[in-house]
């Protein structure tokens, strides 16, 4: 059995076995000392059976290097808000210290908007690894695939939401709205939706306009 797991670690490609790792590392870090403990497990518990899948999802449906990255990217930021909730990352604390002005008073936030930035981050990190698993797995053409994963950010954000929803009935208040992070906003789950849907589109516009990174990338992957 080790040896199977070995030779399946081996079997993905050095730099994607770096990401993992890497992604690991950043889930022990987000948790020491975790300032919301009864929250850790829901956070960071997906991720953590993600990193250890990746082995044998990579193996079974391979990604170039950049799409892995993208994934790596979103999930490290999903990471730093886990730990502190989303609602509570002290991104102004942090501003601050470097600059000696907050983002909230300059921007003229009232809310703690990382949940957004990971929303966005969603929909323009995703997108390219979407559209390179519709051409590479599924034989979409180019263009098709592209359309496939600005679809599939708006299915997969929806699917999120529902479950958060449904969260909400099964969990205790505090649970729930802690998890949750809508903050008073009533419409919080569709600017969340809309904020991954930014994303994407600004993925696409990327991606056609550079093709180097773009279009012909997941054309050249996929072959």
């Amino acid at each position: 059995m080790i040896s199977g797991v070995v030779a399946v670690w081996k079997a993905v490609p050095a730099a994607q076995r770096r990401m993992i790792l890497l992604l690991v590392a950043a889930i022990i870090a987000a948790n020491i000392d975790q300032p919301y403990p009864e929250l850790a497990p829901l956070q960071h518990g997906p991720t953590i059976l993600l990193a250890f899948a990746a082995p044998w999802l990579l193996r079974r449906w391979p990604l170039s290097d950049g799409s892995a990255g993208c994934i790596l990217i979103f999930l490290l930021l999903h990471t730093l808000g886990g730990r502190y909730i989303y609602s509570y990352v002290p991104y102004d604390a942090w501003a601050r210290a470097v600059s000696g002005h907050d983002i909230s008073g300059t921007f003229g936030f009232a809310r703690n908007g990382y949940d957004r930035l990971v929303h966005f981050a969603f929909g323009a990190f995703l997108t390219l690894p979407f559209a390179e698993m519709a051409r590479r797995h599924g034989g979409m053409r180019v263009g098709w695939s592209l359309i496939f994963a600005f679809a599939a950010v708006g299915f997969a954000g929806a699917i999120y939401e529902i479950f958060e929803w449904l969260l909400s009935i099964i969990a205790a208040g505090r649970t729930a709205d802690w998890y949750n992070g809508q903050q008073g906003d009533m419409w919080d789950p569709q600017k969340d939706m809309a904020a991954a849907q930014i994303g994407s589109l600004a993925a696409l516009i990327w991606l056609r306009a550079t093709r180097h990174g773009g279009a012909e990338a997941i054309s050249a992957d996929a072959d």
